[in-house]
Formats: C-alpha cells, sequence, structure tokens
C-alpha cells in the first residue's frame, strides 16, 4: 500500500522495524489514524495505526438504532482537541510510521512520523508535549523513546498544558446533537449564510456527514442538485457498489474527508439537508459532474444557489467527453447535421399548444413540438357529452389561451428553433393513442424561450422524466423554475379561480342557423375573424371573436381550382394547381387576424364573400397570381374592376391556370366529311334519385324483379329475426341493413361514423343517403348480402352538358330534373366515360324526349362542346337548342350571353 525502506543493522542486533509510508486518511480519535497508499487504477488500500505507548480520551459515540435502551456516549474530556490536533496536523499530509506490535486480532501498534523519514516530528510525542494525551499507565522508561515521553509529559505537567491545566476538562466536552427536531427551520434560520463545518464521513460521492460549527450538530448532507452512484444494500447485508461509486467516493473523501468547510444549507429532506460544500481548492459539486462521477438530478437542482447553468454545463462537458459514467453516452442529436440542430424558420401554424409547423429556407414544411412541455388536458373522467364531438381548443380549459397566446406571439415570424431530442414512433396501447415521430425543440424569438414563456403563464406543464432520461429540453430547470413562479403566483392552470369557459357555436353547415345569422353579418359590413382552417384555395373556416363561432366562408367572385376529393368507391383527383391555390391561401391567411364580408350564403349554410389581410383583397390576391379565374358573379360586386384588371395582368403572363391561354381565339366549325354513327343502345331503367350536382342513380329494370324478391325475403327474415337495438356497432365502409323513414329496412353501406346519433348511411339499392342513429342499424344477414345481388344503384351523369357553378342556377337545374324524372321509367344509353362515372343521354320512356336536350332548350344548363366525330350531330341540336333558350332569355339567359367576352373568365369552358 505504501512505499517501504529497510533500516540497516549489524546481523547479530535486534530486528529493526520497517519504516512504511502512506497518506493520512482520517484521524479517528487523538491516538489512531487511517493511512491510505497512493491510488493506482481505483480507490488505494489503507489501514489503522495506533499509536505505541500513548493514550487519548475516546470520542462521544452514539447508541447503536439496534439497542434501545444503550444511551449516546459523550466526549471523555481533552478527547476531541486531541482529535482536532491530530487532524489539522495530519490530513492529506505524507507520513511514515513503524509498527511495533500487532494484536491477534489484527489491531497495529506503531510511531507515526510527519514526513518521509523517522527524522520527521515524532507525532506521540507532540501529542503528550500538549498534554493531550498520556503515557500509557505502567510503561517503564527502559529505552529512548519511552524516556523521551515521560520527559515531554513532565514538562506538560510543568506547564499546566491541557489535561495537566487547571479544572476538569468539561469545557472541551461537546454537546453532540445528532437530531433536528424542525429542519426546515433550521435551514432557513441560516439564511443561506456559509456554515463553518468538518466533514466527519463520506457515505458516496455526493452525501456525507458533517459537523456544523459551533454549536455541534452532526448532520447528513446531500450536495444539492447531483447525484453520484451509490452502494446498494443487499438482503444479506452486504453491500454491492454501482459503477464508479467507489472511485467517486474516493474523490470527494480525498478533498473533503475531514476537511473544514464551509456549507451553504440549501433545503431539506426529511431529517436530511440538501447543500453545498465549499471548500478553497473549488467546489465539489461541480467537479464531480466535470469528472465524470455524478449526474444532475431534478428534484433538487432548484434549489442550488449557485445557477443550475453551472451544473448543466458541468454535466454536459461529462458527457461530451464520454468521462466514466457517461462513457456509452450517446446524445440525443448525435445523428443530426448541425444545419438541422439549429435553424431559423418562419411560423405558419400553431397545432394545439405545445407544437408549431414552420416553414425552412428550403421552403419545407416542418412540424416542431416544444421540448418538455405538456399542454392543458382534460383531468379527472371525462365529463363531456359522449353524444357531443370533442373539440380540445374551446372544450379544454386554457387550451385556447394557450394557443392564442403563441399564435399572436408567433404566426408569421421567423423564430430561432434548437432541436434537443427526437421522440420516436410509439405504437397505440390500450390508453395511450399511437405518436408518429415528433421533433422535440427549444424555439426562441427575440431572445425570449417561448415554452418558458408559456410555462410561466400557467399555460403548459413542465414533463417530469425518469433520472435517466436525457431526452428533454436543453433549458429543463428554466422551465422548472418558471412551473414554480406560476404555481406560486396562481397563474393560469394553477389558478384557484373558475376555469374560462369557451361557448363557441359551429354554425359550419348549419343551414338553419346560418339563415339566423346572415342579416346579423350582412349588417355588420366588415367583421374581424381568424382563419381557422384552410380546405381549398377559396373555402375556410373563420372564427369570428365578437360573436364567438365558426363559420365556413366561400371567396366571393372567383372560381378556384377544385381540390382533390374522396367520393364513394373512388378519389376524384383535383384539379390542375388547386394544391398550389390552397398552399398560397394557408400562408398568407391560416391563423392571422383578417376582416371579412359576408354578402350571401349558399343552400348548405356556408357564408360567401371577401376576405381582407393587411388590407389586401384574398380574391384578388389568387387572380393576380394566376390561381383562380374570375367569376360572373362578380360583375355585381365593388371589387370587379380590380379583379378583371389582375385576371388580365395574369393572362399575359401566361401561367398556371392560364398556362394554355390564348388571346381571342377563334371558335372553329368542324365540318363532318365522314361522321362516324354513335353507339345508340337505349336499354329501361327506374331513376331512383338525383343529387345537388345533378348526378343521377339507376336500378336496371331487367333485374328490378331480382331486387324486389330479395327484399321481401329479407324483411320476412328479420321479422322473424329482429336486430337488437343497439346491438351493430357500424364502421365505415361497411354493409348493413338500416330502417328508413318509411319503417322497411334495406340494404346500406356505413359512409361516415361521426357519434353513435349520427351515421352517415348510403342506400345501395336506391342511391339516396341518411344520417341515422346506430339504433336504426343492423348487421347485413350474409343470405342478402352483395355477393347474393350486387347494389342495384348505379350512379350516371348527364352527357353533352355542363351544371351551372352558381348554386341558384344549379338548384333549378336539379329541381327541374327531379320533377320530371324522379321515380319513374326512363331509357338510358351510355356515351362516353369519365373519372367520375359514366356520362349518358336519358330519354322519356313515353315520348322519347331527350331529358338534358330540355334542360338545354330551358335555359337550365349550358352545353359541353365535345370533338369527337361520333357525337357532333348530337351537339349540334342540342347548340341549337342553347341559341333557342339564349334568344328567349330563358333562365341562365336572362340576362343577355354573359359569355360573349370569354367564357373561361366566368368558370365555363366553350
Amino acid at each position: 500500500m505504501a512505499s517501504s525502506a529497510q533500516s540497516g543493522g549489524s546481523s547479530g542486533g535486534p530486528a529493526v522495524p520497517t519504516v512504511q509510508r502512506g497518506i493520512v486518511k482520517m484521524v479517528l480519535s487523538g491516538c489512531a489514524i487511517i493511512v491510505r497508499g497512493q491510488p493506482r487504477g481505483g480507490p488505494p488500500p489503507e489501514r489503522q495505526i495506533n499509536l505505541s505507548n500513548i493514550r487519548a480520551g475516546n470520542l462521544a459515540r452514539r447508541a447503536a438504532a439496534t439497542q434501545p435502551d444503550a444511551k449516546d456516549t459523550p466526549d471523555e474530556p481533552w478527547a476531541f482537541p486531541a482529535r482536532e490536533f491530530l487532524r489539522k496536523k495530519l490530513i492529506g499530509k505524507e507520513v511514515c510510521f513503524t509498527i511495533e506490535n500487532k494484536t491477534p486480532q489484527g489491531r497495529e501498534y506503531g510511531m507515526i512520523y510527519l514526513g518521509k523519514d523517522t527524522n520527521g516530528e515524532n507525532i506521540a510525542e507532540s501529542l503528550v508535549a500538549e498534554g493531550l494525551a498520556t503515557r500509557r499507565e505502567g510503561m517503564r522508561a527502559n529505552n529512548p523513546e519511552q524516556n523521551r515521553l515521560s520527559e515531554c509529559e513532565e514538562q506538560a505537567k510543568a506547564a499546566k498544558k491541557g489535561m495537566w491545566s487547571e479544572g476538569n476538562g468539561s469545557h472541551t466536552i461537546r454537546d453532540l446533537k445528532y437530531t433536528i427536531e424542525n429542519p426546515r427551520h433550521f435551514v432557513d434560520s441560516h439564511h443561506q449564510k456559509p456554515v463553518n463545518a468538518i466533514i466527519e464521513h463520506v457515505r458516496d460521492g455526493s452525501v456525507v456527514r458533517a459537523l456544523l460549527l459551533p454549536d455541534y450538530y452532526l448532520v447528513t448532507v446531500m450536495l444539492s442538485g447531483i447525484k453520484c452512484p451509490t452502494f446498494r444494500r443487499e438482503a444479506d447485508g452486504s453491500e454491492t457498489p454501482e459503477p464508479f461509486a467507489a472511485e467517486a467516493k474516493f474523490f470527494t473523501e480525498s478533498r473533503l474527508l475531514q476537511r473544514d468547510v464551509q456549507i451553504i444549507l440549501e433545503s431539506c429532506h426529511n431529517q436530511n439537508i440538501l447543500g453545498t460544500i465549499l471548500h478553497p481548492n473549488g467546489n465539489i459539486t461541480e467537479l464531480l459532474l466535470k469528472e465524470g462521477f455524478a449526474r444532475c438530478v431534478d428534484w433538487s437542482i432548484a434549489v442550488y444557489t449557485r445557477g443550475a447553468e453551472k451544473l448543466r454545463a458541468a454535466e454536459r462537458f461529462a458527457k461530451e467527453r464520454r468521462l466514466r459514467i457517461w462513457r456509452d453516452y450517446v446524445a440525443p442529436t448525435a445523428n443530426l447535421d448541425q444545419k438541422d440542430k439549429q435553424f431559423v424558420a418562419k411560423v405558419m401554424q400553431v397545432l394545439n399548444a405545445d407544437a408549431i409547423v414552420v416553414k425552412l429556407n428550403s421552403g419545407d414544411y416542418k412540424t416542431i413540438h416544444l421540448s418538455s412541455i405538456r399542454p392543458p388536458r382534460l383531468e379527472g373522467e371525462n365529463t363531456q357529452d359522449k353524444n357531443k364531438k370533442l373539440r380540445p381548443l374551446y372544450d379544454i380549459p386554457y387550451m385556447f389561451e394557450a394557443r392564442e397566446f403563441l399564435r399572436k406571439k408567433l404566426i408569421g415570424k421567423k423564430v430561432n428553433v434548437t432541436v434537443d431530442y427526437i421522440r420516436p414512433a410509439s405504437p397505440a396501447t390500450e390508453t395511450v393513442p399511437a405518436f408518429s415521430e415528433r421533433t422535440c425543440a427549444t424555439v426562441t424569438i427575440g431572445g425570449i424561450n417561448i415554452a418558458e414563456a408559456l410555462v410561466s403563464k400557467g399555460l403548459a406543464t413542465v414533463i417530469r422524466y425518469r433520472q435517466d432520461d436525457d431526452q428533454r429540453s436543453s433549458h429543463y430547470d428554466e422551465l422548472l423554475a418558471a412551473e414554480a413562479r406560476a404555481i406560486k403566483n396562481g397563474k393560469g392552470l394553477h389558478s384557484k379561480k373558475e376555469v374560462p369557459i369557451h361557448r363557441v357555436a359551429d354554425i359550419s353547415g348549419d343551414t338553419q342557423k346560418a339563415k339566423q345569422f346572415l342579416p346579423f353579418l350582412q349588417r355588420a359590413g366588415r367583421s374581424e375573424a381568424v382563419v381557422e382552417y384552410v380546405f381549398s384555395g377559396s373555402r375556410l373556416k373563420l372564427y369570428l371573436p365578437k360573436e364567438t363561432c365558426l363559420i365556413t366562408f366561400l371567396l366571393a367572385g372567383i372560381e378556384c381550382p377544385r381540390g382533390a376529393r374522396n367520393l364513394p368507391g373512388l378519389v376524384q383527383e383535383g384539379e390542375p394547381f388547386s394544391e398550389e391555390a390552397t398552399l398560397f391561401t394557408k400562408e398568407l391567411v391560416l391563423q392571422r387576424e383578417v376582416e371579412v364580408e359576408v354578402e350571401s350564403m349558399d343552400k348548405a349554410g356556408n357564408f360567401i364573400g371577401w376576405l381582407h389581410i393587411d388590407s389586401a383583397n384574398l380574391s384578388v390576391l389568387l387572380v393576380e397570381h394566376a390561381l383562380s379565374k374570375v367569376h360572373f358573379t362578380a360583375e355585381r360586386s365593388s371589387y370587379y374592376k380590380s379583379l378583371l384588371s389582375a385576371e388580365e395582368a395574369a393572362k399575359q403572363k401566361k401561367e398556371k391556370v392560364w398556362a394554355h391561354y390564348e388571346e381571342q381565339p377563334v371558335e372553329e366549325v368542324m365540318p363532318v366529311l365522314e361522321e362516324k354513327e354513335r353507339s345508340a343502345s337505349y336499354k329501361p331503367v327506374f331513376v331512383t334519385e338525383i343529387t345537388d350536382d345533378l348526378h343521377f342513380y339507376v336500378q336496371d329494370v331487367e333485374t328490378g324483379t331480382q331486387l324486389e324478391k330479395l327484399m321481401e325475403n329479407m324483411r320476412n327474415d328479420i321479422a322473424s329475426h329482429p336486430p337488437v337495438e343497439g346491438s351493430y356497432a357500424p364502421r365505415r365502409g361497411e354493409f348493413c341493413i338500416a330502417k328508413f323513414v318509411d319503417g322497411e329496412w334495406y340494404r346500406a353501406r356505413v359512409e361516415k361514423v361521426e357519434s353513435p346519433a349520427k351515421i352517415h348511411v348510403f342506400y345501395i339499392d336506391y342511391g339516396n343517403r341518411e344520417v341515422l342513429p346506430s339504433t336504426r342499424l343492423g348487421t347485413l344477414p350474409p343470405a342478402f348480402s352483395t355477393r347474393v345481388l350486387p347494389a342495384q344503384a348505379t350512379e350516371y351523369a348527364f352527357a353533352f352538358i355542363q351544371v351551372p357553378q352558381d348554386d341558384d342556377a344549379r338548384t333549378d337545374a336539379v329541381d327541374s330534373v327531379v320533377r320530371d324524372i324522379q321515380n319513374t321509367q326512363c331509357l338510358l344509353n351510355v356515351e362516353h366515360l369519365s373519372a367520375g362515372c359514366p356520362h349518358v343521354t336519358l330519354q322519356f320512356a313515353d315520348s322519347k324526349g331527350d331529358v338534358g336536350l330540355g334542360l338545354v332548350k330551358e335555359g337550365l344548363v349550358m352545353v359541353e362542346v365535345r370533338k369527337e366525330k361520333q357525337f357532333q350531330k348530337v351537339i349540334t341540336e342540342y347548340l341549337n337548342a342553347q341559341e333557342s333558350a339564349k334568344s328567349a332569355r330563358l333562365n341562365l339567359w336572362r340576362y343577355g350571353d354573359f359569355r360573349a367576352d370569354d367564357a373561361d373568365e366566368f368558370g365555363y369552358s366553350r
């Protein structure tokens, strides 16, 4: 353990004791010390050396907890001064020693000298000379060492030093206090001022036993903000060290054990005190972290008076160098390039209250979640009406306030993003939904940490982590401090006041409410609004703060490319530039404060009007950027001139929707030389349903008897085995049976499940749709499935005509068709196929008159000009009928030929 030197001597003389060396680790009493060797790859060996020939007083001992009747033993007089004399002289110093005697129990007695050889100060003689120890009784002075001890003792007596002074030495007995009645009050009474202390014991790298001076409180001190590896106690009483526990303990022991220190008492945990130990050579807390012997702990780091950021920086230093406990450490963002770790981006959208969508310099969009915070959520049992759909933004307390705080501070602004960690995707469980991969970051604007600001206002809470979970905010301590302030001040979620309630009426698609609301909005002129959602370039969802309602808003005066739509059985592709138009509108107005002018509404309860953002008209902007065309309904508006001039400029650029524009196109009259005959094979059908977009559903007359027989058998089967009400759980796309208003059961398909009270179904044999409660639905018996008889309702559209885009005009056309052919037998001929459904001509069964041609004659629809040779004859007939309707100014043509300048301007193609 220590270097040794053998002193020489004559071969015939007595053996001279071996001189050994070591470093004093601890002074046990006035006559016993522990010395250690030099560390080599770990904590060094150590041994206890007792001083020969002298005796010093015994130090106080606390009664064993296992012996309830035992009492604490106090100091003997002059025992503590003797210990202190040795402690101040020897701790951390190199000494040499000789072993003179070793008992059968292994106890070693010898002489100790300060320094590297026996020429140094003899410690036993110094103790006796100071009157702090006596020669052992019965010891004869028969050798030079004992003679010197005897002389030292006589000199001490003569000088009345130490125990030879007057009195009984009671003033040297400490009043040791092993417990503190009120630790919190004790800590607070010191007002975080440094207290002088001696470190008496090191339990592990971050927990010590300290003697507080001058009142002799013996307390356990845990270093604030950190934790070192510990020694785990096993069932048999033995201790198993965690990795680097012994090394961390030695690191602290070699620097603090029995040193004079100052301790700042910062808080308390049970009977243990949290504090920071100050030593002239440095701060042990930060040193342990920097050397990789400790990790930061969240529960106590907030009380560290010297700033949590210093501890985090020290820990980060060790992590980056993978020191000791961090030897296998991998940073959460280790796999990211530097440009992906820190970047500047523009905020485009706020998602609830803990995430934002940003636009990168590359033009890509990225969702960023604010690190380590949790947005407001419903606590306890959900008291929501089960039939009412939860709207988190309005129904969760403080969610709206949190979203608004972020929206007003961030939307459209550039922010600094520092990625803290990537949270991997997680599958769904019984209680937790699935989550996709999340990029979690600290977002700042103007030097302000947005997450910290949100937490300080009580609009979010801080997530608590396992101690070994490194996936957290790089400013986690500031977040905890902000939350503590919010709790103390009763802000937001931590307030004792009643939670704010947002009664927001959603009148989107509610025709009755919309009709009642329309006059009010028309009279209001320009109303303030916030764009909550963008469905397409010209269709938005708005929140009106003064009216506290949500509306669907359509931009007036323009025809914007229609986006892709999911139709039953197929996906209808969007028109060219529909996605570009949607993106343009999103970037310009989403979650911005705008002004709207409501002019009218459509039959679906959607409001139509003009939207202004920063004094600019969105309809004009869309036309200006060649993402929309002017609709003929704009003629009545005061913005018509602006729209026309914007469209003219866009046409000249020949971009986007005007890419194929040709100025003043000449309509060609196609001479039909060898006209190919069109196929005319009419078959009898029964028209069952007309839709709002002028499509219709028919049944094949030839299979009508099969359907009647199936329906009869099915109803008999249901009558004998009626479905149990409410037992059927509908799922989207599933075939079922549904009870219509006539009380009869029909085959149907589930299209949408809003709630148990609102199930959208499609009657597959008739083409009509209905919203029903689940109590009016049941399982379709296999004997009557579509495998036995396919769905009998087939969807078609009229060939050679254009359905009016104007809602009122389209309604007139639909009403006319419903009146003429619904629930009647007609003759049908397929003319050509299309992406949506086949286009056909339909004839009345009795007169053989063309239904579509009749609509053209009445001026209810316009002709779709097709250039296929086989259709020229019928197209000519349709065009002649259109001219007649135009001359008579019927319906669409009542104001003349609105297409005269350029049909494309008004949403029609010629």
